[in-house]
């Protein structure tokens, strides 16, 4: 049963994902028959229909290279399922055996997250005795009939998987997950009941392909592990208690793109972290494979110094004395910190040789930044950080030190200040773009501008160019690898990669879009 009936009802799914074949659906919640302390539980629409239907068959095409994709994979399906004869002598097909009892959604439950925890599928059907009969048709030798609280099921011979019918569902799983499904049917406590995971559900996106479920606190107590208490207060300051969160990731699909979104409560009390960084990323240099934003960062940094001077270093500095120490050196870490708003990465390069970046921040003004430089500046000498040197550039309108030190390779480290920008950059021409105004920024190119409105009104938080990134990944050699070979037909058709959070009273909501080209 196992190459038999399990590949072949999950290559149903995948297919009927893809498909959006017609047909009647099941009106039943998969989630009913899902245990109510599940701590993460898939939902797939089976069966989409309308301008969703032609969307996936679209983007499927473009992304495959097939100009009938759906058709290959049942192909594929058919063949598996008759590589081994059944008890029988059946010959299975997806369009006899499969299609014509198969409902419009499924469901995947976990019961834990950590190890092998017990996991089903409940499939909707539309046709119980059909799907009866194919779980009959797929019996193979060694496959064992058993039966639990008044449900028959079919366990197969190597290993605990069962399947089965469970009122109007097919149940396909390990053994322990198939009995509690049927416990589920009959004391009426399912997920379904729960309003986390409704309140969740009702903020799925429209067209969403699939929907990802996780209760993070049940996850986590589920697990046996716990959260460090500094980490758990740290993560509460932001607004977010992990023992109360719970999250949903959903897959939408168009024609030339697929969102992954993700919605969480945060459980916390407080307004989820906002902000937007997207006018300095937009502003990074055009030859950018990879663009990163960070609202904020001297706000988050200056709770990390706060923390770090209330517990101190170890066999180094005594609690609450980090802070006094450096300031007697003339070194203000809360200047420091307090000069700094948002903050973005960039790197760029098609090879080792070219390979470069900084980090770029923004201060309140020039006079701030080029303060923040030097006490940068001191704090590493006080370090006793060898190799310190001046550097400028820009006719000196931008200056700062450089770091040499074997470990970081052949090019400098350079911290330089212009305006009010910060530059950390490897190598002193990514430093020196990081503190100019570009002549072509990536806000000037098609990707970049294509990945801004995938996401809406959604503020871009992070870029990567699909092309740039294919080259730099050849130029290092991965041409040689037989995998990334199978792999490079499909990974040359992404455009971009484009993501973005934002938030909404105690809302917080992350997009990610893979974008692709013909």
């Amino acid at each position: 049963m196992k190459a038999r009936l399990v590949l072949p009802v999950i290559a149903a799914l995948a297919a009927l994902a893809l498909a959006g074949c017609g047909g009647s659906s099941g009106s039943s919640d998969p989630a009913t028959l899902a245990p109510a302390d599940t701590p993460l539980y898939v939902q797939v629409l089976l069966r989409p229909q309308g301008q969703l239907k032609k969307d996936v068959e679209t983007l499927t095409s473009t992304v495959s290279g097939f100009s009938d994709p759906i058709g290959e994979l049942i192909d594929f399906l058919n063949r598996s399922m008759n590589e081994k004869p059944t008890l029988n002598g059946k010959k299975l097909s997806f369009a006899n055996d499969i299609d014509p009892w198969l409902g419009r959604r499924a469901g995947v439950f976990l019961e834990g997250l950590a190890g092998e925890p017990p996991t089903a599928g409940i499939i909707q059907t539309t046709d119980v005795d059909a799907a009866q009969a194919f779980i009959d048709n797929s019996k193979q030798q060694g496959d064992k009939d058993r039966s639990y609280e008044g449900v028959d099921y079919l366990l197969d011979g190597d290993s605990d998987l069962a399947v089965g019918m469970v009122d109007d569902f097919l149940v396909l799983g390990s053994e322990r997950a198939f009995k509690d499904a049927v416990d589920v049917a009959d004391d009426g406590d399912s997920l379904a009941d729960r309003d986390e995971f409704t309140d969740a559900l009702d903020e799925a996106p429209a067209g969403s392909l699939a929907d990802a479920y996780v209760d993070v606190g049940l996850a986590i107590d589920q697990s046996g592990e716990s959260i460090d208490d500094q980490a758990l207060q740290i993560l509460k300051a932001g607004g977010i208690d992990p023992t109360k969160a719970t999250v949903l990731g959903s897959v939408v699909p168009t024609p030339d793109q697929v969102e992954v979104s993700f919605s969480s409560d945060l459980g916390g009390e407080e307004s989820p972290p906002t902000g937007d960084a997207s006018q300095l990323l937009s502003s990074l240099p055009a030859d950018s494979f990879v663009a990163l934003a960070f609202p904020g960062i001297g706000e988050q940094l200056k709770a990390a110094i706060d923390r770090l001077d209330a517990r101190g270093i170890p066999g180094e500095v005594p609690p609450d004395q980090l802070k006094s120490t450096l300031a007697r050196a003339g070194i203000d870490l809360d200047q420091i910190a307090g000069s700094i708003g948002d903050a973005a990465l960039f790197a760029e390069g098609s090879d080792e040789n070219s390979l470069g970046g900084a980090l770029v921040l923004t201060a309140r003004d020039a006079i701030e930044a080029t303060n923040t430089v030097s006490n940068i500046k001191l704090l590493l000498r006080a370090s006793g950080a060898p190799g310190v040197s001046a550097v400028s550039g820009f006719g000196g309108r931008a200056s700062g030190f450089a770091i040499r030190d074997k470990e970081l390779g052949p090019r400098l480290l350079v911290v330089v200040a212009m305006g009010d920008r910060i530059a950390i950059g490897y190598g002193l021409g990514p430093a020196l773009q990081g503190v100019s105004a570009n002549d072509t920024p990536l806000a000037e190119t098609p990707a970049f501008a294509d990945a801004v409105a995938s996401l809406g009104a959604t503020p871009i938080g992070g870029f990567v160019d699909g092309p740039a990134t294919l080259r730099l990944v050849e130029g290092l050699g991965a041409t040689s690898d037989p995998d990334f070979r199978s792999a490079r037909p499909y990974l040359r058709k992404v455009d971009f990669l484009a993501f973005g959070t934002g938030g909404e009273e105690d809302l917080t909501t992350s997009k990610l879009i893979v974008g692709f080209g013909k």
